[in-house]
């Protein structure tokens, strides 16, 4: 058994050099108690919490199959179909307010029907934000953005979908008003070992940022989506956001610097958002670039043109539009921009979400839904 890969895949390669001093082997490692783990200098109580789970996996597992003379390892072996990989992935856990109280005051039966009522909820604004629901937890949800399908944009969706759901689950027509609470975290993990049977099976999630995203939701005040710095970061201008300061999280080393997600910002687009400094020079883009010129000369003299710039995600399609722009600045221009919605993908029902007409400085939004 490789100790050293096995505490990599939990993110606590810092005490590989403890465990290799000490002689920890696959035979002693399925009997560590926390005491030893203290002795080993495991020092953070959240490190040596997700020691002991790891541990208790392995237990379990070893005491599930029979021996054999052949492989006397306690880690599972890797079967053709793992699928489990390092990712970076936004995590997000909602919970229901106040369900001890309802449980207290409510019939049983009513109030399953408002945790389903709730769960529903979830997963449809989950889906259609492009996110996966990983597990119910009772009144509580963990989700995942960038696993199994990663977009540029997992960050902000997660915001979105917390915004989202906190007006969802307010409008839902139950026999009492109902809130939510959303934290929401970002970094690497490994992700998709497959756990559990039957309908308890689920992808297990190893990594500090389920932890963050728990301890998020848990500080959270009611209708209040709480992120973490390492979500911050990818979001650019796009939210209007307020500094909470660094709190304290148990089982979190350091502080956290959190925020609380307010609304989707105003500005001009996405492109501007998240690049609000000065760009950077544009390179290997003169060819197209002196394109889009030429065919701004044929305007000028009075024949019409239309340019479509396709492309992936994220090859520079925004980046060339803005080199134009700055060629064109001192000349008179009127720019219409139109905002399509990239959370409302192949449906003609979201085509616009906003209008910006750049010379008289005016933004509208523009209803989308039927339109």
């Amino acid at each position: 058994m490789d100790i050293g890969g096995w505490l990599r895949s939990l993110g606590l390669e810092r005490y590989e050099e403890a465990f290799r001093e000490n002689e920890i082997d696959e035979t002693v490692l399925p009997s560590l108690t926390a005491e030893d783990l203290k002795d080993l200098g495991v020092g953070i109580v959240g490190h040596r919490r997700k020691l002991l789970d790891a541990i208790a996996v392995l237990g379990a597992y070893a005491s599930a199959k029979a021996p054999t003379a052949e492989a006397p390892s306690t880690l599972p072996p890797k079967s053709p179909q793992d699928t489990a990989e390092r990712r970076q992935v936004t995590v997000m856990f909602s919970d229901l307010v106040g369900s001890t109280a309802l449980s207290a005051r409510m019939d049983p039966e009513d109030l399953r029907e408002v945790i389903a009522a709730y769960q529903k909820c979830v997963a449809e604004t989950v889906q259609r934000f492009g996110g996966f629901v990983a597990k119910y937890m009772g009144d509580g949800v963990l989700v995942y953005f960038g696993y199994p399908h990663a977009h540029e944009d997992d960050a902000e969706r997660a915001v979105r979908t917390g915004l989202e759901l906190i007006s969802a689950v307010s409008a839902l027509n139950a026999s009492a008003p109902l809130q939510t609470r959303v934290g929401i975290a970002t970094g690497l993990v490994v992700v998709g070992d497959l756990v559990g049977s039957g309908e308890a099976q689920e992808r297990r999630i190893v990594g500090e940022t389920p932890n963050l995203a728990a301890r998020l939701q848990g500080i959270a005040e009611p209708n209040t989506v709480v992120i973490a710095e390492s979500t911050r970061r990818l979001l650019g201008n796009l939210f209007e956001l307020k500094d909470l300061g660094a709190k304290d999280l148990k089982g979190i080393a350091e502080p956290v610097r959190t925020w609380a997600a307010l609304r989707a910002s105003s500005v001009a687009g996405r492109f501007e958002a998240l690049h609000p400094t000065s760009l950077t020079a544009l390179v290997g883009r003169e060819e197209e670039l002196e394109l889009l010129v030429r065919r701004w000369s044929k305007v000028k003299t009075g024949e019409g043109q239309i340019v479509l710039l396709s492309g992936e995600a994220g090859i520079g399609k925004s980046r060339l539009t803005a080199a134009l722009l700055e060629r064109l600045a001192d000349e008179p221009h009127t720019r219409l921009r139109y905002f399509c919605s990239p959370q409302h993908t192949d449906s003609a029902l979201y085509p616009v979400s906003v209008r910006w007409n750049e010379p008289q400085g005016l933004c509208t939004t523009t209803p989308r839904k039927g339109s």
